[in-house]
C-alpha cells in the first residue's frame, strides 16, 4: 500500500480548491477560441453532422450520416452533440466543448487520482503535466470520439487502483462502481475496447503482480448490472430496429479493424512510439528518470511498487494492443498520458522536496532543443511559407507563428536559467508556461491555420437551394457541407464513406449516381447544384469538355460551386 494518506497528512489543502483552480486554468486555455475556425472536413464535420440528424429525424437510435444508416460506432459523443445543438442551435465552439469538456474532465481525474495515491504535490504536478502535453491538447480541440473514450477509460481504471486500495466499505463500493459505469459509457462511445482493452489491463496485471488478494470485494453482482443497464439497451435497440447492424458492428467495427488491413490504416509496428515521445513534449526528457524513480528495485520489487507497476503496465499494455492492430491513427494513443502524467507528477513532486536541480538536466536539455528547433521551424514558416508544403493549411500567418516562436526559444533558455539559479519549481513553471503561451498562439491562430473548407460555399447556397433542387458532391463527399447547409444530397462515382451496402433505402434513394446519370440529369429541366474539389484532374476533364455547359456560382481556394442554370 501507498502511504498517500500520510503524504496528504502534510498536503492538506482542500480538494476543492485545487480542482477548482485546475478548472478554471486549463478550461480557459483548452477554450480559447474554439469556435473561431470551420469543422474539418471530414473527422470534425462527421461526428457534428450525425448528432444534426439525430435531432432532425427524432430517431437517437440509428446514427445516420448524410441520411445513411452509420453503424461504426455507438452513440454517446452523438447523443452529446444532439444535446448541444438542440441547446446551442449548430455551432463550432458546441460541437468542439465535446472534446475540450472530456480532456479538462482527464486532467481532474488525473489530478485526483494522483492526489490519492502519491499526495498532493503529485497530484498537481500530474495535472499540469497532462495538461500541458502536446498530443493531449490538440486533440482536446478537435471534434472526435478519441478524447472522450480516452478519458472514460482513464476513469474505468483509476477507479481500479484506487478502489483496490480501499478496505472493503463504501468508499470501495463507490470506485468499483465508477469502474463498472464508466466502463460502460466508454463501451457507448468507441464500441467493445471501453471494457476489453481496460478489463484486460486490470486482468493482467492481477496475474502478473499476483495482486488476487486485493480484488475482493469487487461488487461483481451488482456492478455488472449496473454496467448492462447503462451500455445493454441501445445495443439491444440498434440491432432490433436494424437487421444488419450486429454484423456490421461486431465483425467489421472490431475484428477485421484490428486483424486485417481492410480500413486501410495500416502502420509500421512502431508508428506510435514517435507519436508518444513528441505527444509528451514539453516533459518527454523527464520520463526515463521518473520511470527509474518510481520503479525503484526494478523487478524485484515489484509487490512493494505495485500500483506504480500498474501504471506502467497500464501504457505499455495500450501500446502494445495498438502496435499490433492492423489500423493504427494518432490519437487512438491517447490513453497512455494520463499514467505517464501521474508517473511524472509524483518524480516531480518528489524532485521539489529534495531541491535537487541535477536531476532536471536532461531534460531540461531535450526540451531547449526541442524548443528550439520548433521555434526554428515556426519563424520559417512565418516568413517563407513556401519552402513548408502541407495541403490544405495555411502557413503565412506571421503574428501568430513568431508569437509561438518567442514563447519557445525564450522558454527554453528561462527554464534552464530558472533550474541552474531559482531551483526546481521555477524551472518547472517556465516549461508549463512555455507550453501555455506556444498552445494559446496556436489557438488564437486556428482560423489561419484551418484546413480547407466548403463552409463559405454552404452559407452562399443553403438559402438559394429551393426545396426540388438536386444538390451532388462530384468525385467526393465533403461532410461540412451537409452540415453547414443542413440538407442531404447526392455523389457522383464516389460513394465515400457512406454505408450504401448496408443501407438498401439509401441505394434505392436516386441520390448516388454514376457520371452517365449525372449527365442525363444535367440537361434536364430541373435545376442542380454541384460542389467539387477545384483542382481535381476529373473535374477539369469535365469543365473543359465544350458539350458540358455549367454556370460557376462561387468559388474558393478549395472548392467550387456550379449549377445547370444561373
Amino acid at each position: 500500500m501507498s502511504d498517500a494518506s500520510t503524504t496528504d497528512a502534510h498536503n492538506a489543502a482542500p480538494w476543492g480548491r485545487d480542482l477548482w483552480l485546475l478548472a478554471l486554468l486549463f478550461g480557459g486555455l483548452y477554450g480559447l477560441q474554439l469556435g473561431s475556425a470551420p469543422l474539418a472536413n471530414p473527422d470534425e464535420s462527421r461526428y457534428a453532422e450525425i448528432p444534426r440528424e439525430m435531432v432532425a429525424t427524432g430517431d437517437w437510435v440509428t446514427p445516420r450520416l448524410n441520411g445513411v444508416v452509420y453503424f461504426e460506432k455507438p452513440p454517446l459523443v452523438y447523443w452529446i452533440g444532439a444535446v448541444l445543438q438542440e441547446a446551442f442551435g449548430p455551432s463550432e465552439w458546441a460541437m468542439r466543448a465535446i472534446p475540450a469538456g472530456f480532456g479538462l474532465a482527464g486532467i481532474l481525474l488525473t489530478y485526483a487520482a494522483a492526489r490519492r495515491l502519491y499526495g498532493r504535490k503529485a497530484g498537481i504536478g500530474a495535472a499540469v503535466v497532462l495538461g500541458a502535453s502536446l498530443l493531449f491538447f490538440a486533440f482536446s480541440r478537435i471534434l472526435s470520439l478519441d478524447m472522450a473514450v480516452s478519458t472514460l477509460m482513464t476513469a474505468t481504471l483509476f477507479c481500479f487502483i484506487l478502489g483496490v486500495r480501499e478496505k472493503p466499505g463504501s468508499a470501495r463500493r463507490w470506485f468499483f462502481y465508477g469502474l463498472y459505469a464508466s466502463a460502460a459509457l466508454a463501451t457507448l462511445t468507441k464500441g467493445l475496447i471501453g471494457f476489453l482493452l481496460t478489463g484486460a489491463v486490470m486482468f493482467f496485471w492481477l496475474l502478473l503482480f499476483n495482486q488476487w488478494r486485493r480484488l475482493r470485494p469487487l461488487y461483481l453482482p451488482t456492478g455488472l448490472l449496473l454496467f448492462l443497464a447503462i451500455a445493454l439497451p441501445w445495443h439491444l435497440l440498434a440491432a432490433q430496429r436494424n437487421p444488419q447492424w450486429a454484423s456490421f458492428y461486431f465483425i467489421h467495427e472490431h475484428w477485421e479493424r484490428f486483424t486485417t488491413t481492410t480500413h486501410a490504416r495500416g502502420e509500421p509496428w512502431w508508428f506510435f512510439l514517435p507519436i508518444i515521445l513528441l505527444g509528451l513534449f514539453p516533459w518527454t526528457g523527464f520520463l526515463w528518470p521518473a520511470l527509474r524513480a518510481r520503479l525503484r528495485g526494478g523487478w524485484a520489487a515489484r509487490k512493494e511498487n505495485a500500483d506504480a507497476w500498474f501504471l506502467v503496465f497500464w501504457a505499455a499494455f495500450i501500446l502494445l494492443f495498438f502496435s499490433k492492430s492492423q489500423s493504427k491513427l494518432i490519437p487512438y494513443i491517447l490513453p497512455v498520458f494520463p499514467p505517464l502524467a501521474v508517473l511524472l507528477g509524483a518524480w516531480f513532486a518528489e524532485v521539489d522536496e529534495s531541491r535537487s536541480a541535477a536531476r532536471l538536466r536532461w531534460g531540461l536539455r531535450f526540451f531547449g532543443f526541442f524548443s528550439g528547433l520548433l521555434g526554428a521551424a515556426l519563424i520559417i514558416a512565418a516568413f517563407r511559407p513556401g519552402i513548408i508544403r502541407v495541403e490544405a493549411v495555411r502557413l503565412a500567418v506571421q503574428d501568430n507563428a513568431i508569437f509561438g516562436a518567442v514563447f519557445l526559444l525564450s522558454g527554453g533558455v528561462a527554464a534552464a536559467w530558472f533550474a541552474r539559479h531559482r531551483g526546481v519549481r521555477p524551472a518547472l513553471a517556465a516549461l508549463a508556461v512555455t507550453a501555455a503561451g506556444f498552445y494559446a498562439a496556436v489557438a488564437t491562430g486556428q482560423d489561419d491555420f484551418a484546413r480547407i473548407s466548403t463552409k463559405e460555399l454552404a452559407e452562399f447556397a443553403a438559402p438559394r437551394i429551393k426545396p426540388g433542387d438536386r444538390v451532388y458532391h462530384f468525385r467526393g463527399f465533403f461532410h461540412d457541407f451537409v452540415y453547414y447547409t443542413g440538407r442531404e444530397v447526392g455523389t457522383v462515382d464516389w460513394p465515400d464513406e457512406l454505408e450504401l451496402a448496408i443501407d438498401p433505402a439509401a441505394r434505392s434513394s436516386g441520390r448516388f449516381i454514376d457520371q452517365a446519370e449525372f449527365r442525363r440529369q444535367w440537361s434536364g429541366p430541373g435545376r442542380i447544384w454541384v460542389v467539387a474539389l477545384n483542382d481535381g484532374a476529373e473535374v477539369k476533364a469535365l469543365l473543359a469538355d465544350p458539350t458540358f455547359p455549367y454556370h460557376l456560382l462561387a468559388e474558393t481556394r478549395g472548392h467550387l460551386l456550379i449549377s445547370n442554370q444561373p
